[in-house]
């Protein structure tokens, strides 16, 4: 039973996963961004090798240094927990860095040590992203075992941003004290402390610590990180006085927030907000323009629009059409059959990946945002648009324009001839029609010249 109780503290059973089906894929798509994740693996002060991650933008620029937050799992986690951070964090240009602690995951080591050695490892972790000069403030988010080792070193290092502390117990041996009781463990009062000696000196030759330094109450006076604490109502296993007494000792600004839950729930969504306000407030993420780069290729027939085509020409003449379309759509029906066709005809162009020569494209467009509690997860980097690859594609939208009008030419000449008492649309002027027909030949001009420049360079 004794023996049982120290794996409990020191070896509690250990999480095995293979990071390709738990972890986020190494390129997917968050909120209508695209992201990546970087593996990496960093060596200890006692040789022992790390597997950690780090979430962050695909692309951000040179010149821009994103905030991260490090996230720290509980004794029996790895670094699978930290996805939720990433859905919360990201989209609020917060990088999110995770790993697997020394003795936990697919990291090396044999045992825990519930923040001791966790304190060396964090240390390590930080410095290497001090060392990144895209990153700029740092935060800690820690859960059980991982916030008392946020809160260790929180003590050592003030340039820490702010701390997330979900269920950190006071200290080691009340909590052994309280899960005798939890578990039922029946022994008298002057036997147990007899026990809890011995349990001292075993763990003390396994994992190399003792637990009676193992003290939040002794770091907090000397913590001064803004910091949020919070824990589960319905916690039996580190009961919510912990975290109260940690926070009535804790010399820096902090906050407190209860929930519904025990120790291992799934946290309400109210705390996650609260989580992703605070470290907004003290990370100060940048805010990164939108850049929008005319570096897609749409298909248009057997003709693609790349590289050799005036891009910015195009885009004037079709949006010259747009606004030439729309500025008499009160005064012409027709005008308003013309535009919906352009719309129509516009919807039915897809984009495409490669170029002419079958080389990749990278897009890098960014979608308008989502609405709030959105996000979509997507395996792949391609994004699909939808549509049948077979369907017809016109070649310009006055393709479909001129179909329009010779229709409503014919529809006119019959109501002339039968004189029916109906309203009919008016006809185009001339001088619009000469507008109309001078931009198709402007756009089929750019479209051609663009393909026979292909054609030289294949040749």
């Amino acid at each position: 039973m004794i023996d049982q109780f120290i794996n409990f503290i020191i070896r509690p059973p250990r999480a095995q996963y293979n990071p390709d089906h738990y972890l986020w894929e190494k390129e997917f798509i968050l909120s209508g961004k695209k992201y990546q994740r970087k593996d990496l693996e960093l060596k200890n002060a006692r040789g022992y090798t790390l597997q950690c991650s780090h979430y962050l933008p695909f692309s951000v620029p040179e010149d821009i240094s994103l905030p991260c937050v490090v996230y720290c799992h509980g004794n029996s986690g790895c670094r699978a927990d930290a996805n939720e951070a990433a859905v919360i964090l990201l989209p609020s240009n917060i990088t999110v860095f995770t790993l697997d602690f020394s003795g936990s995951g697919l990291s090396d080591g044999d045992h825990v040590s519930l923040g001791w050695h966790e304190k060396e490892d964090l240390k390590m972790v930080v410095s290497y992203l001090r060392e990144d000069k895209q990153v700029s403030r740092i935060g800690l988010w820690g859960r059980s075992m991982g916030a008392v080792t946020c809160l260790l070193y929180g003590a050592e290092d003030s340039s820490i941003a702010g701390m997330v502390l979900d269920s950190a117990f006071s200290n080691l041996y009340r909590l052994m004290m309280e899960l005798v009781d939890v578990y039922k463990i029946r022994l008298p009062k002057f036997t147990l402390k007899m026990v809890v000696q011995y349990m001292r000196r075993v763990i003390e030759k396994k994992a190399k610590f003792d637990i009676m330094d193992l003290n939040c109450l002794q770091a907090a006076p000397k913590t001064f990180i803004p910091v949020l604490f919070g824990h589960a109502n319905d916690d039996d296993f580190v009961h919510p006085h912990h975290s109260d007494l940690i926070s009535e000792s804790y010399a820096g600004n902090k906050n407190t927030i209860k929930f519904e839950g025990d120790h291992n729930s799934i946290r309400p969504q109210i705390f996650y907000d609260s989580v992703c306000i605070f470290f907004y407030n003290v990370l100060r993420p940048p805010h990164i323009p939108k850049a929008r780069r005319f570096e897609k290729y749409y298909s248009m027939r057997d003709t693609r629009v790349g590289s050799a085509v005036d891009e910015d020409v195009l885009y004037d003449i079709v949006s010259s059409l747009r606004s030439s379309t729309i500025d008499d759509a009160a005064s012409s029906s027709a005008s308003t059959t013309i535009s919906n066709s352009i719309l129509s005809s516009k919807s039915e162009i897809r984009e495409e990946t490669t170029h002419g020569c079958g080389e990749p494209v990278d897009s890098k467009d960014e979608p308008n945002s989502p609405t709030e509690d959105y996000f979509s997860y997507c395996g792949s980097t391609k994004e699909s648009w939808g549509g049948d690859n077979d369907s017809e594609v016109f070649a310009t939208p006055l393709g479909s324009m001129r179909e329009t009008l010779e229709e409503q030419k014919g529809e006119k000449n019959q109501k002339k001839k039968k004189k029916k008492a109906e309203t009919v649309g008016k006809k185009l002027k001339p001088d619009r029609f000469e507008k109309l027909e001078s931009i198709s030949r402007r756009l089929r001009l750019c479209i051609l010249k663009g393909y026979a420049h292909r054609r030289h360079q294949s040749s």
